[in-house]
């Protein structure tokens, strides 16, 4: 499958994401198990926007100057469009994030160390992925109606499904740690394990660390076909991806308090990931322009939150916005 992704930019990005990483460990870890402020966050959130804005640019200006205008157009406007998919896509996996360490409990400032270490989990593994679905597509051009239909099929779902309530308690996984393992009832700092006359104990932010990956794995499963159906150049893929990922521990912080406020968004993801899907399956029939999909998307996102702040949740007496005192 072509690329323009030369060997040296592969190798530039790969060093770019180790670096950032240990940033954040490094950070992490000055700061102990202290609350992130909404300010922080937000700050953070704000950095890496930059950044990919900045990569993007990098990416336009290199092209142009020796592929030519067209080509760096049709890759740039490729970036933002995935980006921002991917970017929507993880607002939907913090609400998950925010439902795990609601149901678990777990304090606001042990939450930091287990979002990291997801964070990283889900870069290799969508690298890992992408790498895999490229080859696929390359050897069966067919696959990509699959990915249209499961696109098609989980947008569907979850239009169906954006009120239920999930009920934890009666997860496979949690009965299954449960039922097999030694899980503290308390808490211990930021520790996963922790021994109690000479026995292993694993703590509950063990098993949030352990929901937290299947649930990168189910993100991933979505995320990926979302975003080959954009395009099909594995660089364009896997950096609009990580550069999502990498701002999704700050824009958790950032939007954890503001969760309620945004009820409507499910619907909104619901119907990009409808019309992703139909994108996909109409690939050989007609071909949708990337700006109309950015434009598309964008429009969703915007109406889906502003609605949010309008429109009454169900079981609620008042609007989100302006509530009653």
């Amino acid at each position: 499958m072509e690329s323009i992704g030369m060997w040296w930019m592969w190798a530039a990005f790969a060093a770019f994401v180790v670096v950032a990483i240990v940033v954040d460990l490094v950070l992490l870890q000055s700061k102990g198990a202290a609350k992130v402020s909404f300010r922080e966050a937000l700050n953070w959130s704000i950095v890496w926007i930059v950044l990919s804005f900045v990569f993007n640019g990098l990416l336009w200006w290199y092209l142009d100057v020796n592929y030519g205008r067209e080509l760096a157009n049709e890759k740039s406007m490729e970036f933002f469009t995935g980006y921002l998919i991917e970017k929507s896509l993880a607002v939907d996996n913090i609400f998950v994030f925010l439902m795990l360490f609601t149901f678990f409990g777990v304090p606001v400032q042990y939450q930091r160390r287990v979002l990291i270490l997801g964070i990283i989990g889900a870069i290799v593994l969508r690298a890992v992925m992408i790498l895999i679905g490229a080859w696929l597509i390359s050897q069966f051009h067919w696959i990509l109606y699959l990915f249209g239909l499961f696109l098609l099929a989980t947008g569907v779902k979850m239009l169906m499904m954006a009120e239920a309530e999930a009920d934890l308690d009666r997860n496979p996984v949690v009965k299954w740690l449960r039922g097999h393992m030694r899980i503290t009832s308390e808490f211990h700092g930021e520790r996963f394990v922790v021994f109690k006359d000479g026995v292993r104990w694993f703590t509950p932010l063990f098993v949030v660390m352990i929901m937290i990956g299947i649930t990168d794995v189910i993100f991933a499963v979505d995320s990926i076909p979302a975003i080959f159906a954009i395009t099909l150049d594995p660089f364009i893929v896997l950096t609009s991806n990580v550069f999502a990922i990498l701002g999704l521990r700050a824009m958790y912080f950032m939007l954890a308090d503001l969760a309620d406020r945004f009820h409507l968004l499910k619907y909104g993801l619901a119907f990009i990931l409808i019309f992703i899907g139909i994108k996909m399956l109409l690939l050989d029939v007609y071909k949708i322009p990337v700006g109309f999909a950015l434009s598309v998307v964008g429009i969703v996102l915007l109406v889906s939150m502003i609605a949010s702040l309008y429109v009454t949740r169900p079981g609620s007496a008042t609007p989100v916005k302006g509530e009653s005192k």
